[in-house]
């Protein structure tokens, strides 16, 4: 099991920017409004039979003003350049060149995009079989753009960030679907908590419109088909919807913040992480509750919102977990932006920050009884992630009073 808490009296951690671009549209105040009025961006017709939250419309413009850039980045290179530019934004450090250059930048990232017309020209060939020797290599070098190498590139996110916003301290990204996002943050804040670190740029992005990613996780059974429903309400239809989104946060000491006069969202108080081997019923629920148990003490007035998939078996392990806390309202982000992988845990964290600064937590979005109002405003928000595969985490965001 891996930890970051501030137990130990580390260095305290404020998240100061915030950057968000989803299918509910982009920027603090949209996000809060379509949550608390309870607005859903499902698509069931464009993938049909298969459910995906689109991005909403951006101008890609306003944060990457060269078309030349914009043109050699794939979709989700695009959102993440994007949404890391409304966090650089939003915590008041664009173009500020000495904050910049010693600005660590985590990324969490899957797999680049393909070239789905180059693909289905080979595969309808060979099915035909006209696939003479020489067929495929020929193919590929004569019909490949250059450019798809660069979109393929996980790292190539944080290469466009640096490139576009000029975020040029130490680079890492990480691999892994869910459990990346995780590790992103938790890395970013055992930086600053041990002094490595004074400010971090962390975060992800997902493209979910890509026919590739929905044939892959249909080997696996995973996607939500035919019907739109809230992650709790699924038993029946079990499967999460792909969202398209980027979620990125600026973190930093408190005397950072304080040195140059930035106002924080919320405190990033801790972080724990497991990979239970999920080999019997129960060892998610088991999991969760001992990472609950060594992330920090709680207050009364505690929320949580989750990255629940609503894939089966790990969203019923995890509802499991939360019936053992009854009185602690939940909210499911894939219920109002679908499941973005990656981008998941960071989303979470952001909408956590957004709603502590904000002094409530925004409406729950599902009829059934898992989620419950909560009409005073919440002293802490803990965020959780299990991966609709592998991987577990949770992080402890309070409210800076």
């Amino acid at each position: 099991m891996t930890e970051t808490s501030s137990r130990s009296k580390p260095i305290e951690a404020w998240i100061t920017g915030i950057g968000l671009a989803t299918s509910l549209g982009e920027g603090l105040d949209a996000h809060w409004e379509a949550l608390n009025q309870r607005r859903i961006n499902a698509d069931e017709k464009s993938f049909a039979p298969y459910v995906v939250h689109p991005l909403a419309p951006v101008s890609f413009d306003a944060q990457i003003p060269k078309k030349g850039d914009q043109r050699q980045m794939e979709a989700w290179q695009r959102i993440g350049t994007y949404a890391a530019g409304l966090a650089l934004d939003s915590a008041g450090v664009k173009g500020n060149a000495d904050i910049l250059a010693r600005m660590d930048m985590i990324v969490a990232a899957g797999g680049g995009e393909r070239d789905l017309v180059v693909d289905a020209g080979i595969l309808n060939a060979a099915a035909k079989g006209n696939a003479a020797p020489g067929f495929l290599n020929e193919r590929l070098m004569n019909e490949l753009r250059p450019t798809l190498f660069l979109a393929q590139l996980s790292n190539l996110l944080a290469g466009n960030i640096a490139i576009v916003h000029g975020v040029t301290g130490s680079s890492r990204t990480f691999m892994g679907e869910e459990a990346a996002g995780v590790d992103a943050v938790r890395i970013a804040l055992a930086r600053i908590a041990a002094g490595q670190s004074d400010i971090a740029l962390v975060g992800a992005a997902h493209n979910g419109e890509r026919k590739d990613l929905l044939l892959l996780y249909e080997f696996g059974d995973f996607n939500l088909k035919e019907k739109f429903a809230p992650v709790w309400m699924r038993e029946q239809s079990s499967g999460f919807a792909l969202g398209s989104g980027g979620a990125f946060l600026v973190i930093e000491s408190r005397a950072h913040a304080e040195a140059r006069g930035a106002k924080p969202f919320a405190r990033l108080t801790s972080i724990v992480a497991d990979h239970a081997r999920r080999k019997r019923p129960g060892e998610v629920t088991s999991t969760l509750e001992s990472l609950w148990s060594k992330l920090g003490s709680r207050a009364e007035a505690t929320a949580i919102i989750t990255g629940a998939t609503g894939a089966e078996p790990v969203t019923s392990e995890e509802r499991a977990f939360l019936r053992a806390h009854p009185d602690i309202p939940v909210r499911a982000t894939g219920t109002m932006f679908g499941h973005a992988l990656e981008a998941q845990f960071p989303l979470g964290l952001a909408v956590a920050a957004l709603s502590l600064s904000r002094g409530a937590l925004f409406a729950p979005d599902d009829s059934s009884d898992q989620e419950i109002e909560m009409s005073e405003p919440p002293a802490q928000i803990v965020v959780i992630g299990a991966g609709h595969w592998r991987g577990e985490g949770m992080a402890l965001v309070e409210a800076i009073r």
